[in-house]
């Protein structure tokens, strides 16, 4: 694909990542309806749990007409999903308190020259330069568009490596910026939080609620009506409890899935960015072998960083375990891969035509 359709692509992309947790926010709304508020639009009869166990029909019109719950989780979630837009780099910042990069510390006024210098390479806006207090080798791009970028970096990682390394570094966080990385990996960070905030309510609505959804009267409904209804409501409940319990994680690995997929690329702009994959690649090795993690990042901005924040080896593994965990793809394929665009640039193919 070219820059265009890169672009594109991300924006779909978006899209799409909005509407898979907006209708997280719908289920887990419209589950809180039917089981503990008697959802039952129409005057239909509403199933309850009774107090021995059982699902039970009320009698008609004993439900609650209107989804309270469906109401307030989609006006939480498109709330949660507007602020993640608008907010997101901010709020992204803040929970690894960086800070503003200053001309007048040597490394630091190397730092915004190198983001100058990538910016104008990729026909771009610069971004705003951070420092990020901890002594690992991270960084990362935050930001909804262009215009409003942010790269970071870690005070080990300027401290670390030389110019051609930072450039490296640099030109691979541009590449996010460029591709529109930034507005669905930022989008993304916020609206994980927002699931795992609406799931644990849902939870302790579910321990300390259920009582208050029984039917004084149910127990004297017919044992066809608890085989029947009940049974249907049961297995419904479950699927309940389970999307519930699953949401964060679920979430989490979309997140991961789309970050590692995207990796590859910015390493490739990056690379045609400073005309240079062997500074990356000297980069990536050294952050690689600095595996402590990196604590100012906690586990909800992880998949923004150029390498896992944890300091664990995970990606450096492969298989379905490796897949489902990694918020990266591993660190040795995408320098293998950074070498053979290192060979290639120096040993051209003949052109033969």
């Amino acid at each position: 694909m070219n820059i265009y359709e890169q672009q594109a692509s991300n924006r779909r992309m978006t899209a799409f990542l909005m509407a898979v947790f907006l209708a997280f926010f719908l289920v887990i709304g419209l589950g809180f309806d039917y089981f503990y508020l008697n959802f039952a639009p129409g005057g239909a009869q509403a199933l309850a749990m009774t107090s021995d166990g059982y699902y039970a029909a009320g009698p008609a019109g004993a439900g609650s007409p209107v989804p309270f719950g469906t109401i307030i989780a989609l006006l939480i979630g498109l709330g949660l999903t507007a602020n993640s837009f608008f907010n997101g780099p901010r709020m992204v910042l803040r929970s690894t308190l960086a800070r503003r990069a200053v001309s007048g510390v040597d490394k630091e006024r190397q730092f915004i020259n190198v983001v100058t210098e990538m910016a104008t390479a990729a026909g771009l806006p610069a971004p705003a330069a951070y420092i990020i207090p901890d002594a690992d080798l991270n960084a990362f791009a935050t930001g909804t568009s262009p215009a409003n970028s942010v790269i970071a970096v870690t005070e080990g990682l300027l401290a670390t490596l030389n110019r051609e390394e930072l450039q490296g570094v640099v030109a691979h966080e541009m590449g996010h910026i460029r591709n529109f990385d930034i507005r669905l990996m930022t989008v993304s960070a916020a609206l994980m939080g927002a699931i795992a905030l609406l799931s644990d309510f849902a939870g302790r609505s579910m321990r300390y609620g259920g009582r208050s959804s029984s039917y004084g009267g149910s127990r004297s409904s017919s044992g066809s009506s608890r085989r029947g209804g009940g049974a249907a409501a049961l297995l419904l409940f479950v699927v309940w409890i389970v999307l519930v319990v699953l949401a964060p994680l679920i979430s989490r690995m979309l997140a991961m899935a789309i970050s590692r997929q995207r990796e590859f690329l910015a390493d490739a702009t990056g690379a045609e960015l400073t005309r240079n994959p062997k500074a990356l690649i000297s980069a990536l090795e050294k952050i690689r072998q600095a595996v402590m993690p990196t604590n100012a990042i906690n586990n909800g901005v992880a998949h923004m960083c150029i390498a896992d924040p944890r300091g664990s080896l995970i990606e450096e593994k492969l298989g379905f375990t490796a897949d489902l965990l990694a918020t990266h793809p591993p660190m040795q394929k995408r320098i293998l891969a950074l070498k053979a665009m290192a060979y290639q640039s120096e040993h051209p193919q003949p052109d033969f035509n």
